[in-house]
């Protein structure tokens, strides 16, 4: 609480110091405000590490919801945060697995090779093999949920929300949450996934070594490849851009539509890109789909259910999106709302391809976006709405979305057999 208040102090005295130059006709820009106030704010995240780092690197998934200084200074939570001391890291290792890292690896770095919000990679060798070792930042679990107290209330006043509102929401995230910072979770996990995901064209995973993994460190290969960003705005051609986004896209597809559990956090730091192949490398943050919510939520996939307006309210009812208390003139606003949202966030799986390189699609995405924040008539519409298990569905597609974007990818689409079947 301390380090935040003291980031406030900062943004102030870098205002003052902005109104001050202009006041005597000395030169200073917005941009260069807006640099200095992002690098205070990641400062002191990046210091703090655990939830702060974590909702930088939420909030990084697409660099237009941030002004350009935040998106810059933001997205190197995705990989590149600063990093812990070795002598912490040689503790960890003592208290996980008994020994020091050099009484297992032929070499291992000092440095750590990548840095995240829950814990960073150090890159080892063993017998002429590479691996790449996560090791959490001490504390960071128990930590967690002071962080998220002290987050929360200013998230809620930030966004003008009431607890009682988003309980359900909060509780959703501090699982996943939690569960990030279990790395035997994640090794169980990352080895189902991968095996049930093995056949995907083009997607690749790495191995992973139990002997040398316990709930705060996680051994797995070492993979050369460039991070999924970079190559997204480097010279790639068409065709390697459409091949991994096209990976992406049945990554995605195949985890939500047969496996019922997916990736949930599409940030780039998570994937890289090595001869045109989709590595997936980070399967902390996980979500499970019950079977019922699954039909819930994706039913809206269907683009015939608009267009039967007794069908689409029993969809929103369903979903809790429509409540009973809506009645009149409310209840059309948030059927109008929902309509023109499934018809912009549903239409990539209602052709045959769908090109995520046409700028108009996501341009379309933002200005519904801010359209909705501006409208003075939704206040009345906040509240609970929708179950609390459509976060992570609504992050991971909003992410996938975002990346292809990103990649101006083309990719092959369709609907979900038992769609197709029901209409």
């Amino acid at each position: 609480m301390a380090a935040l208040a003291g980031t406030g102090v900062r943004v102030g005295v870098n205002y003052l110091k902005h109104y001050g130059r202009r006041a005597v006709g000395a030169e200073s820009d917005a941009a260069t405000l807006q640099e200095d106030n992002a690098s205070a704010v990641y400062e002191t995240f990046s210091r703090l590490k655990g939830g702060p780092l974590k909702l930088a690197q939420m909030l990084s998934i697409d660099r237009n919801l941030l002004p350009p200084a935040y998106a810059t200074q933001f997205s190197k939570a995705q990989y590149s945060a600063p990093p812990l001391s070795y002598p912490l890291v040689v503790r960890t290792f003592r208290r996980e697995l008994g020994c020091e890292p050099l009484q297992i690896f032929d070499s291992f770095s000092q440095i750590a090779s990548h840095g995240a919000s829950i814990g960073q990679v150090h890159r080892a060798s063993k017998a002429g093999q590479d691996y790449a070792v996560k090791v959490q930042y001490p504390g960071v679990a128990d930590s967690l949920l002071t962080d998220i107290r002290v987050l929360k209330p200013i998230a809620l006043q930030v966004l003008g929300l009431k607890e009682k509102d988003v309980a359900e929401y909060l509780t959703e995230i501090q699982a996943r949450l939690l569960e990030e910072t279990d790395y035997a979770l994640e090794l169980r996990r990352s080895i189902a996934l991968s095996e049930q995901s093995a056949h995907l064209d083009n997607v690749r995973f790495t191995n992973y070594y139990p002997a040398w993994s316990t709930p705060r460190v996680l051994t797995m290969d070492w993979v050369d490849g460039m991070p999924l960003d970079k190559f997204a705005d480097g010279p790639a051609s068409q065709q390697e851009r459409d091949q991994v986004g096209q990976a992406l896209w049945d990554f995605y597809s195949h985890q939500v539509h047969a496996l019922r559990i997916f990736h949930a956090d599409p940030h780039p730091g998570n994937f890289l890109v090595k001869d045109a192949q989709l590595w997936v490398l980070d399967f902390g943050c996980a979500k499970e789909l019950e079977e019922v919510f699954y039909r819930k939520q994706f039913r809206f996939l269907d683009p015939h259910l608009v267009g039967d307006r007794k069908r689409f309210e029993a969809a929103l009812c369903d979903l809790d999106i429509l409540l009973p208390e809506d009645q009149g003139a409310k209840r059309e606003r948030i059927i109008a709302l929902c309509e023109r949202s499934v018809g912009l966030l549903a239409c990539p799986f209602w052709g045959s391809e769908f090109d995520f390189g046409d700028p108009e699609f996501m341009r379309r995405v933002y200005q519904m976006g801010e359209e909705n924040a501006r409208d003075k008539n939704a206040s009345d519409l906040q509240g609970r709405r929708g179950s609390a298990d459509s976060v992570y569905v609504n992050r991971a597609f909003f992410g996938l979305y975002s990346l292809l974007s990103r990649l101006r990818s083309r990719v092959r689409v369709c609907l979900p057999e038992w769609i197709r079947q029901e209409r």
